[in-house]
């Protein structure tokens, strides 16, 4: 890179705001007096994905930053196509780019070649690597396998551990995580419809006998189910019917745990391309915890609280945030 530029165009999604775009942006600055920031429009974003956070919720995130890092260096505006004002802007010198975008801002100097344009200056900034070597991006942090700072939700090396609950944890787990639909136990379509028709998109998760076989009453499959063949801690004379789903992985988490099986069953049907259900011989009960930290960001999980009705929480960030203080203070079983 030469003299600082004066003008510098870069363009992005700019969703759920991480150290990466702050990362692009203050490589923006380094390189150039000032820069606009064009964020893609929410009818381009739809088409990435319906996860993707709104155009103002996005800007005011990006304009956020800068307040505290720009020193009014930096401009907003909307990005409606693919290539924006820079093919005939020629009152700008420079265009950021990341690795993948490399050959749009090539397309775009091309472009301006054939209007008679300068071509702008482009500068490609590495992407940032999160704490096991993977890319930090938007993309990761919907899917929910990261957060906003390049963390973990669940490293690797801890998914082959066996946990065990301690008593602090008691009063905390009887919170819900979710909203409580209520309903009477032995009418469970009432408190399960009032839940389902609250749910607009997203993975379905269900877990518990009851919460499973409420679901295909209904004619409901749910994505994901969680089963053990108890409720209540009693066994059920009538089981789930298995043959619903697509496929069934058995695993082993004994009452009070969470185990290396249930959380490698857990992740397995998460990447799966049918419908699921483990199978767990011991206790599904806790599995929420984990099925939080590995799910993507919008996943439903679903679950009963005995004598009141049904449970609803949407994964997001602060219940995975959650959930991973909550694993922390679990004991580790050597």
């Amino acid at each position: 890179m030469g003299a600082r530029l004066e003008l510098c165009l870069v363009g992005g999604t700019f969703d759920r705001f991480h150290i990466g775009h702050a990362h692009l942006l203050t490589n923006t600055l380094a390189a150039a007096e000032l820069a606009e920031v064009w964020i893609t429009s929410d009818e381009m974003a739809r088409i990435k994905s319906p996860q993707i956070e709104s155009f103002e919720t996005r800007r005011e995130a990006v304009l956020s930053w800068a307040d505290v890092h720009a020193d009014g260096r930096i401009k907003t505006f909307e990005l409606k196509d693919s290539f924006g004002p820079a093919p005939k802007r020629s009152d700008c010198d420079g265009i950021i780019c990341t690795p993948e975008t490399l050959s749009n801002c090539n397309e775009i100097n091309s472009r301006r070649l054939a209007s008679g344009l300068t071509p702008l200056e482009v500068i490609e900034v590495p992407h940032l690597l999160d704490d096991e070597g993977g890319l930090v991006s938007s993309t990761r942090i919907r899917a929910g396998s990261i957060s906003r700072e390049g963390k973990s939700w669940l490293l690797s090396s801890d998914r082959s551990k066996d946990y065990l609950m301690t008593d602090e944890l008691d009063l905390e787990l009887k919170d819900p995580f979710g909203d409580l639909f209520t309903g009477p136990d032995n009418v469970c379509e009432i408190a399960m419809s009032s839940a389902i028709e609250s749910i607009d998109s997203g993975l379905l998760v269900a877990v518990g006998d009851i919460t499973v076989s409420t679901l295909l009453g209904m004619e409901i499959i749910p994505d994901i189910a969680f089963v053990d063949g108890y409720t209540k801690r009693k066994e059920l004379p009538k089981k789930v019917d298995l043959q619903a789903f697509d496929a069934v992985i058995n695993c082993s988490n004994p009452a009070g745990s969470l185990t290396a099986s249930l959380i490698t069953a857990i992740d397995t049907a998460l990447h799966s391309d049918g419908t699921v259900c483990v199978n767990v011989d011991g206790e599904e009960d806790l599995a929420p915890i984990i099925i939080h930290l590995l799910a993507p960001i919008g996943s439903n999980i679903l679950y009963g609280q005995p004598g009141e009705g049904v449970v609803l929480a949407q994964t997001g960030e602060l219940i995975k945030e959650r959930c991973k203080i909550i694993l922390s203070k679990f004991e580790v079983r050597k």
